[in-house]
Formats: C-alpha cells, structure tokens, sequence
C-alpha cells in the first residue's frame, strides 16, 4: 500500500526466474503479440475487403477474431513491462480493469460461438429460410448484444469490488483472472453466487446450445450426403475452437478457484497457455479450414509466385 499517493499495488508471484530470463521472455512475447496481431487483422481485413465474404459466418468470425485481439491487446502490454522491470506489479483498480477486460470478452467469445453454431444450423438444416432470420439487422443486433451483454454482467462485481478493503496484495499467476477475488479482506457471499449465474449463462447455457445444434447437424448431415461436405467444413472448425476455448476456461475459471498447489513452473505454463493459445489458435484453424477465407490467403501470399 502506497500511502503518499493512496494507491493500492498487487504483486504478481507467478513470473519464474524473471530477473534471469527477462530479456528472453521479452523477445518470445513480443514477437508472439506481433505475430498474433497480424494473423488476426490479416484475417479481418480480407472479410472487410472481400465481398463474397460479407456473409453472417465470416462477419461472426471477424468479431470473434477482433476479441482475440482486444484481448492480446489488454494482457501483453502489461507482461512485456513486467518482464523489463524490477517488481511485477499493478495498481488494484488497473487490476480489475484487466479482470474486467478479460472476463466480458471471455464471455463476448462463447456469446459469439454460439451464434455461430446457431448459424450453421440454420444454414444447413433449414436453408429455406436462412435469408429470413439471418438478416442485416439480426446479424447487427446479435453483435451489439455480444459485447455489450456481456460487459453489463461483467461490470457488475467489478464495481462492487472496487471499494472493497484489501488485505491481500500477493496474486500468484501473472495477469489478473479469477483469483482476484482473493484479494478482498471478506469475500461476499453474494458475489460468489453472482459469479457462479454469470457464469451459468455466459458459458454453461451457450457450450449445451452449441452442442445441441451441432448434434442436430451431424443427424441431418448423416440422413443427407448432399450437405455433409459443408457441415464438415464450416463446423469443424467452430468445433475446435470450442473444445480449445472450453479447456482453457475451464482451467482458468474452475481449477484456479480449488486452490491446488500447482507447482510455480506449472502455473506459469498455464497461464501462458492462456494467453497465447487461444488468441494465435482462432485465425490458424479459421485461416486454414474455411474454405473461403484460405483462398484469398492463398491469393495474397501466393500471387507473384
């Protein structure tokens, strides 16, 4: 607690051997947040530019792949400083804005897959009437409603948090996630079953939604050879990056609230996992198994050869 300027600092316990890697680490996580940048933009921009392409699933793909990089953007700044300083440190209210960043874009993610998965339902099992539910303004609406949904829900414990007494200043990862909630001198009771129906909704409810609509394509595709080569190449990608995105949840929203003693190495290589996985994961499998987006790919990389 820095009582001169009345700010309140928590330290991050998760870097290993920071000191002596620190311009190793620096390098890595430099050139990965570059790297995932460009993948992402690269992919939005050829949606943007391309007019076949203006299509509800490359405009959800597009949405998704910009939340990768809002989150790269709110989570690397702060651990290439990290790397290049002395202490591992944030002031608490730029800590739960971290937290809050992070949480209603996780959540603005499974929003988003979910409209996805609703979409090639649609597509696929009714293609009749796919221009009419899939119109501009639903397709505008379904948007909006995924950033700002989420962020209402999110914003919600954070405000509640922010004039909260803290007695513990220690956070054992290296971004501000799910074991924030430590930090307060009395953990609500309230909040804790606000989480737990935020997190119902936001990722519970939309994960049964996708797999029911994908259990109801794989029964039409399976009763029609026609569509079974268009179920298989716009759903599995969207299936992958379920199960990837799930896992990663999983492991960051649950596993952290079981207070296991994860070795401090272990910890890192998750959190990491984290942050890089995901955000570099989506334009690869997107990029390479949309057929539509990997032949303007392969006409921008491979035009002069």
């Amino acid at each position: 607690m820095d009582n001169s300027l009345n700010v309140t600092y928590i330290t991050f316990g998760g870097h290993v051997e920071v000191h002596k890697y620190r311009y190793l680490y620096f390098v890595i996580m430099f050139t990965l947040y570059i790297l995932t940048i460009s993948c992402n933009l690269t992919i939005v921009c050829i949606i943007v530019i391309q007019k076949s392409l203006h299509e509800p699933m490359y405009i959800f793909i597009a949405a998704l792949l910009i939340n990768s990089v809002l989150f790269s953007t709110a989570i690397y700044p702060k651990l290439l400083i990290d790397f290049l300083s002395e202490k591992q440190i944030i002031s608490y209210s730029a800590c739960l804005l971290q937290w809050f960043i992070y949480y209603s874009l996780l959540c603005s993610d499974f929003f988003l897959l979910s409209v996805m998965a609703y979409d090639r339902y649609v597509s696929i099992c009714n293609p009749l009437q796919y221009p009419t539910i899939m119109r501009k303004r639903t397709v505008n609406i379904l948007l909006i409603s995924a950033w700002i949904v989420p962020a209402c829900q999110v914003s919600v414990p954070m405000c509640l948090s922010a004039n909260k007494k803290i007695c513990n200043f220690y956070l054992k990862g290296i971004i501000c996630n799910s074991t924030t909630h430590k930090l307060p001198c009395v953990t609500s009771r309230i909040l804790n079953i606000y989480g737990l129906v935020v997190f119902g909704n936001s990722v519970l409810l939309p994960v049964l939604f996708i797999l029911f609509t994908y259990t109801r394509i794989l029964v039409v595709s399976y009763r029609c050879q026609g569509v079974r080569r268009k179920a298989a190449q716009t759903c599995l990608p969207h299936l992958l990056v379920l199960f990837n995105f799930s896992c990663i949840s999983a492991y960051d929203v649950l596993l952290v609230r079981l207070e296991i003693d994860f070795p401090k190495i272990v910890r890192l290589i998750m959190a990491l996992q984290v942050v890089i996985y995901q955000p570099l994961f989506n334009p690869i499998i997107y990029g390479l198994k949309m057929r539509g987006i990997y032949v303007h790919l392969k006409m921008l990389f491979c035009k002069r050869v």
